[in-house]
């Protein structure tokens, strides 16, 4: 049961933010810990797939999304070098029910960050977690003031490098994918389609949509390369190392990245998903403690399927829900992780097979291209059916 039952959420991302609003709606008492002097992200776009905006209308946020997200008409894959066309899945069209949406990552932040304190989510900013302790006691967190924290139920939606995932797995050390990524947004050309590309390309990618109501173009590039680069979303790279890893992608691709000023850099590390979920002890108080993870804190995802915040709001409604439908707390957390493991392990692997897809070369590459031209013109939905466990899923129904 969830009311009045204290609970401390670190991280105001999409995780923390989303699992705030949701527990807070069924009476918690929520407290979210951010490090940063504000509520923000700087980020460029994302994408939200159908599974993940039926949880944002199940959270009371639909309207809010609507305004925020311009909708999608459809996703197309496009040879890069050559600027031709390989298929198009036109959502409009083959999903019509199902609701698909570009929306800029800080406008996503600022819509949940407004439910969470509408919802009487208590946001602390400036609370660097430097470690959290879990034993016979209540979770406890240090923050980088001196302050120890602790708590009934402990949420982490902290991230890749959560403390919370940490104190109930030890240090893991990531694997480099040998994949770095750019992202930028620049003033979009009048008229605009509400169409995600991807311009595929032997050892590189580039994803393009539009923002804002089609005022931004969104740019997602990634290449693969031996050398090393820091897994950071706040370095930036010297755009003409950008333009020159896509100097033979089509003269639109390279028209768009001699705008870019200065585009974000980071590399793309694969982290294992989290053998240990949650954590809980009857000591403390009445009901015991626990502690869970969610999000990126759980299952990183690389972006190849544009997954990684919609994994968050699923994440986020189900651990809500068995809170809140189990009465004891051990046995909901275990019900938590027993329900979303299998899935969210299935996304992470079918995103790492997506970058294979989009980088092949040679034979592989003529012949993937011409079996893909084929379905799109003879069977275009059965294309959009091997997604269906993805896309299709409603983790609220």
């Amino acid at each position: 049961m969830l009311i009045g039952r204290q609970v401390t959420v670190l991280g105001a991302g999409v995780a923390g933010l989303a699992v705030a609003r949701a527990l807070a709606l069924r009476g918690a008492e929520v407290t979210v810990l951010e490090q940063a002097p504000e509520i923000a992200e700087v980020g460029a776009g994302l994408q939200i797939s159908p599974n993940g905006a039926c949880v944002l209308r199940a959270l009371g946020l639909g309207e809010a999304l609507a305004a925020a997200g311009q909708r999608a008409e459809a996703i197309e894959l496009w040879d890069g070098p050559g600027a031709e066309r390989v298929l198009r899945m036109d959502l409009a069209r083959l999903r019509p029910g199902q609701d698909w949406r570009f929306v800029h990552r800080a406008d996503l932040i600022d819509l949940l960050a407004a439910g969470a304190r509408e919802a009487g989510v208590r946001l602390r900013l400036l609370q660097k977690v430097e470690r959290v302790t879990l034993g016979p006691h209540r979770p406890r967190v240090l923050t980088a003031q001196g302050a120890e924290i602790e708590a009934d139920l402990l949420i982490g939606a902290d991230g890749l490098h959560s403390k919370l995932r940490e104190a109930l797995n030890g240090t893991v050390a990531p694997f480099f994918t040998h994949h770095a990524a750019w992202r930028a947004t620049i003033p979009a050309e009048p008229g605009l389609p509400p169409v995600a590309r991807v311009y595929m390309g032997p050892g590189r990618h580039l994803v393009t949509y539009p923002l804002r109501g089609g005022t931004l173009r969104n740019i997602v590039a990634v290449e693969e390369r031996h050398r090393w680069v820091e897994e950071s979303w706040s370095l930036t790279d010297d755009p003409i190392a950008l333009r020159m890893a896509f100097a033979r992608f089509a003269p639109e691709v390279r028209g768009w990245l001699d705008r870019v000023e200065a585009p974000a850099l980071w590399g793309l590390f694969r982290h294992p998903v989290a053998q240990h979920w949650q954590a809980s002890g009857s000591e403390g108080g009445p009901t015991g403690w626990g502690a869970a993870i969610l999000g990126d804190a759980a299952h990183p995802t690389l972006p190849f399927l544009a997954q990684g915040a919609v994994m968050a709001l699923e994440d986020a409604w189900v651990l809500c829900g068995a809170l809140a439908e189990e009465p004891d707390l051990a046995a909901a957390l275990a019900r938590y992780e027993v329900l979303r493991r299998p899935r969210a392990t299935r996304v992470v692997e079918a995103a790492n097979a997506n970058a294979r897809n989009y980088h092949l070369s040679g034979l592989p590459r003529a012949v993937g291209h011409v079996a893909m031209r084929l379905a799109g013109r003879l069977a275009p939905g059965r294309v959009m059916d091997r997604f269906d466990w993805l896309y299709g899923f409603d983790v609220t129904a």
